[in-house]
């Protein structure tokens, strides 16, 4: 959901939101804008994608050194699904990390977060396979969740490596919704990271009221790509579809979810920890203070947004421990509320 189906910043918008995001983040809306400008939406999808396209490349930070990839298919018996793999060379690595890409269902591939994956795979040290999903809307639901899931399957059965998954804003739809189904799979995930996902939560609560017009993710853009991935008929509660619509939140993985503070979906973030803890689960939520939906493209630019990132890169890290192993206690509580969070400590020190 990086893209936007209304005008995110006129000058009233601006002003609702000029003391709580800094003048960098600024910076980095009016680039998105720049690229993929509101008005793109009454394009013909093709078209949509291709601006798109191009505004990931304009994006695009390379890859570290010692990255390498190499493009392969999941065969699946009615067609095949691009992946693409990162490796360190000449290291062993000791998870592997399933990711799915945000693009509201609609955009993204795998060269639209390329450069995300990579860095993922050189500050973890782990592999990373990325799964170019279909698309809405000629491929409605459940074509993605499908893919996801038969791509998850496919990484269960030629790796041994324990298996982490990881998905941002769609992504992060995806990922909850295979952890869900593959819970008692014999080669189940060891961890789950969802960056601002969007897990169908209740649209009465906190942050889709407060942010219900936040910069480059508003309330009417949810609903735009929820309906845009619907097959007629779609049940809402329909757990492939919207994770929180789940009866069942036990025999999940531990789970840390990150939100920005100024995005609607925030709210999933913290109703889907609340959700497994309740079940009896593991789950850290962390809210962003001063950020908004798609910050981790701001990351070379926005000093809060590589930060966030950097604290991401780690919570990844301490997943593929696996076993247990302690994050942060720092880690799910709520920014910017009375009891402190991500703004006031560093959860990336246990």
């Amino acid at each position: 959901m990086t893209t936007v189906a209304s005008n995110p910043h006129n000058s009233a918008r601006r002003g609702d939101y000029a003391d709580r995001l800094d003048p960098e983040l600024w910076d980095y809306i009016d680039q998105v804008d720049s690229w993929y400008p509101p008005q793109i939406v009454a394009a013909p999808i093709a078209e949509q994608r291709a601006v798109y396209d191009k505004m990931c490349v304009a994006f695009h930070q390379g890859h570290p050194e010692g990255v390498t990839t190499s493009d392969g298919l999941v065969a699946t018996a009615a067609h095949a699904i691009p992946v693409r793999r990162y490796r360190m060379a000449g290291k062993a690595a000791a998870a592997i990390v399933v990711y799915y890409h945000g693009g509201g269902f609609v955009l993204g591939d795998l060269d639209s977060h390329d450069d995300i994956c990579a860095e993922i795979c050189a500050g973890t040290g782990f592999e990373v396979v990325s799964a170019d999903y279909r698309l809405a809307p000629e491929h409605l639901h459940p074509a993605s969740f499908d893919d996801a899931f038969a791509v998850f399957e496919w990484v269960a059965a030629t790796s041994t490596l324990p298996i982490l998954l990881c998905g941002e804003s769609a992504g992060g739809n995806l990922a909850a919704a295979v952890a869900q189904a593959t819970r008692h799979h014999a080669r189940h995930a060891i961890g789950q990271m969802l960056i601002y996902p969007g897990l169908g939560g209740d649209e009465s609560g906190r942050s889709y009221v407060e942010h219900a017009e936040a910069p480059l993710l508003t309330l009417a853009d949810i609903e735009f790509y929820r309906s845009i991935r619907s097959a007629p008929g779609q049940s809402t509660d329909d757990p492939t579809f919207s994770p929180l619509k789940d009866r069942d939140f036990s025999g999940l993985p531990p789970t840390v979810i990150v939100t920005a503070e100024c995005d609607p979906l925030s709210s999933d973030g913290e109703a889907y920890r609340d959700r497994i803890l309740a079940a009896g689960g593991q789950a850290w939520w962390r809210e962003e203070p001063r950020l908004v939906h798609s910050f981790l493209r701001a990351r070379p630019t926005v000093p809060r947004a590589a930060e966030a990132f950097v604290r991401t890169i780690g919570d990844i890290v301490r997943l593929g421990a696996g076993g247990g192993a302690p994050i942060s206690p720092l880690v799910g509580e709520m920014a910017g509320r009375p009891e402190g969070g991500a703004k006031d400590r560093d959860p990336s020190v246990s």
